[in-house]
């Protein structure tokens, strides 16, 4: 597959930190497109990770595809060369759902217990996604009292990410990685939840289940090294290739 130049084909609607999002002829479809740049430190640590917009799209797409095989419903249709995607539209919810299987970064330094805690079950987190107030960690009465989320909305994303943890943990699991935790966006469409942004090393912590090596972004907020190996390899785990 080849990186098409999306700017002459498509308008631009939108562009975070690590993806630009595109209109398509469709009305109801995006077309996503995954940049190699990278931030951290709620964006005060910037760079490039080589190959990073490509590793992405396709393990997101790969992890996507599982998913909508066992009846989680996502925004995702189909690759549309190795660093784009084409997606339904949705109307984001402005919220980051976070499933914590271990103990490791923020929660470890709030709570001072040490990373590779396991605690008795997954631990769910909300934050408000607002860059200006570094996407503040939120209970659910902050979002049922402030209007961003009904009561049955929260217990519905509580519910739907919980249920992509149950399909992913030991879907990784089988290829060495262990599913430390991962953030989540969701979005309406058609009246229902779906799931959308993307599902990767940026957005996961994997850790060999083996050795217990960083396989993500931690990699580059602790200036470990060894960046673009790690993502490379998780791709190749889920798909067989480079």
């Amino acid at each position: 597959m080849t990186v098409p130049d999306m700017t002459k084909e498509h308008d631009l609607v939108y562009e975070g930190k690590a993806k630009r999002v595109y209109r398509t002829q469709d009305p109801r479809h995006y077309l996503v497109e995954f940049k190699d740049d990278a931030t951290a430190q709620d964006g005060r640590k910037k760079g490039q990770i080589r190959g990073k917009g490509a590793v992405n799209c396709q393990v997101s797409a790969v992890l996507f595809s599982h998913l909508a095989s066992r009846s989680i419903p996502t925004h995702f249709i189909r690759l549309e060369s190795e660093n784009t995607m084409v997606v339904r539209r949705l109307s984001m919810l402005p919220l980051e759902v976070v499933v914590r299987n271990i103990v490791a970064g923020s929660l470890a330094k709030r709570l001072g217990i040490a990373e590779g805690t396991k605690p008795a079950f997954p631990m769910v987190e909300f934050y408000y996604k607002d860059d200006a107030l570094g996407d503040p960690l939120v209970v659910e009465d902050h979002i049922v009292a402030l209007g961003i989320a009904a009561r049955d909305v929260v217990a519905s994303l509580r519910e739907a990410s919980c249920a992509v943890n149950r399909e992913l943990a030991p879907f990784l699991a089988e290829r060495g990685l262990t599913l430390v935790d991962f953030k989540l966006e969701f979005g309406w469409c058609d009246g229902g939840l779906v799931l959308g942004d993307e599902i990767s090393p940026d957005t996961c912590r994997l850790w060999d289940s083996a050795t217990g090596e960083r396989l993500d972004k931690d990699r580059f907020r602790r200036d470990m090294g060894g960046i673009e190996e790690a993502y490379t390899e998780v791709l190749r785990r889920l798909t067989g290739r480079a």
